[in-house]
């Protein structure tokens, strides 16, 4: 959901299924992905030479979206094991000739020889936090996520 007021246009390219995210709680937005921890079984062998264990149905995300703004999102109800879609606002690429994007496609553009794209992703809450410092008037929340 993008937010939206009288006052104007406040939208986000973030959006999530189940919470809305109001005006005044999106700035200062943040995204990080990296691989779930299980993804990575790397062992040496005795030569030395380093392998790769994994198995494709480890290759997943994790995430972590921070806001510093003047309003939570709408988070209630927002509990640990909760699953949520996030249409995400970071970017994957791949080279346009050579790939494909490997999760659903919110948006995408292309530059030179790479396509990059906004992914859509399925989720489940690991931790949800807000904070509020009252004199400056400013609201830091995170959400922590792992692929379902």
């Amino acid at each position: 959901m993008s937010s939206q007021s009288d006052e104007g246009d406040f939208s986000t390219l973030l959006s999530f299924s189940g919470a809305g995210i109001p005006p005044y709680s999106a700035r200062g937005l943040k995204q990080t992905m990296a691989p779930i921890d299980e993804s990575k079984q790397l062992r040496r062998t005795i030569n030395g030479s380093l392998k790769d264990l994994s198995v494709d149905q480890f290759h997943k995300y994790k995430s972590t979206i921070t806001g510093d703004d003047q309003q939570p999102p709408a988070a209630s109800g927002m509990w640990p094991g909760n699953i949520i879609i996030v249409d995400c606002i970071v970017e994957l690429a791949y080279e346009t000739g050579e790939g494909s994007p490997e999760r659903t496609v919110v948006a995408t553009r292309t530059e030179g020889d790479f396509t990059f794209y906004r992914p859509q992703i399925t989720f489940r809450i690991v931790d949800f936090n807000i904070d509020l410092d009252e004199w400056g008037a400013q609201i830091g929340w995170s959400l922590d996520l792992e692929e379902v």
